[in-house]
């Protein structure tokens, strides 16, 4: 019986050669390594190394391209395509790409990868023998964890989503330390897969870490003035609002809270761009 299987790399002889390629046998069945499929060091003397794979027909064919995942390998592949109701698509380094079922994706479709995003998976065969990626789970992960220190606290960090949770998002950063990221902390929950830019807030006894993907307040504070002096702008110069207008217009008008746009006022104020008068703000001019 044949245990050749998609998603493996096995090393076979080369049977004989037909009009489009190689056939390649282990001595029970048959597969085709296809002309657009040969590297240069192609022997048809030699045994050849080859990873398997299923056509566009379905059918198990070979490759001597060696892809980035196997059954028995993990690591970062890219996804290149979107389909809303199967998953989405992943490059393996192979002409055909791999599907990433909608199973494994997160329900909210707001969150699942878009194109460009980057998932931690290895390859798995369906009941039907059919070749897809798969997402790792938390104890393959747990695999790839660096431990923080003390001296990591407030340092700033980048890091890829590999898990979204009700609770919150999980990273890995670039230095392999597993993050979290709580709801309270981050201005919208991030795609699975997606690069994110934040900063560590908590180092755990155990190494892992606490990110906030939220500004440094000030930085927070220079934006917050900014929208605020761009609408004036487009006011030509004035505004019904100041230190006295109601939080819910101004949460309304500016997305801010009463307590923000008063810092962020004041902040324009205390750099002479702006100044009150009978509860309008108006931008001070030279």
């Amino acid at each position: 019986m044949s245990i050749l299987q998609a998603g493996t790399i096995v090393t076979l002889d080369v049977e004989n050669e037909s009009p489009f390629g190689w056939f390649l046998t282990d001595g029970e069945e048959e597969v085709l390594l296809h002309r657009s499929e040969m590297t240069d060091d192609f022997d048809p003397d030699e045994p050849v190394e080859v990873f398997l794979f299923q056509d566009n027909l379905g059918r198990l064919a070979a490759t001597m391209h060696k892809p980035i995942i196997t059954q028995d390998k993990y690591d970062w592949v890219e996804v290149v395509g979107v389909h809303e109701k199967l998953g989405v698509f992943v490059s393996i380094g192979l002409k055909k790409d791999v599907l990433v079922s909608v199973d494994d994706l997160p329900f909210m479709y707001s969150v699942r990868p878009i194109v460009g995003d980057r998932l931690y998976c290895t390859l798995v065969l369906d009941r039907n023998d059919r070749l897809f990626a798969k997402p790792a789970t938390e104890d393959v992960m747990e695999k790839q964890f660096a431990k923080a220190t003390k001296k990591d606290y407030n340092k700033d960090i980048t890091g890829v989503v590999y898990r979204a949770t009700k609770a919150g998002t999980f990273i890995i950063t670039a230095e392999g330390y597993r993050g979290f990221v709580h709801d309270s902390e981050r201005q919208v929950e991030p795609r699975l897969g997606q690069k994110v830019d934040g900063r560590i807030v908590d180092v755990k006894d155990d190494g892992s870490v606490n990110v906030s993907l939220l500004g440094r307040k000030q930085e927070v504070l220079q934006d917050d003035a900014e929208k605020i002096f761009a609408y004036l702008e487009q006011r030509g110069g004035s505004m019904p609002y100041g230190d006295k207008s109601l939080p819910e217009e101004i949460q309304t008008r500016f997305n801010l809270s009463k307590g923000a746009f008063k810092r962020a006022l004041g902040k324009l104020m205390k750099e002479g761009r702006v100044y009150q008068e009978d509860n309008w703000t108006h931008i001070k001019k030279d």
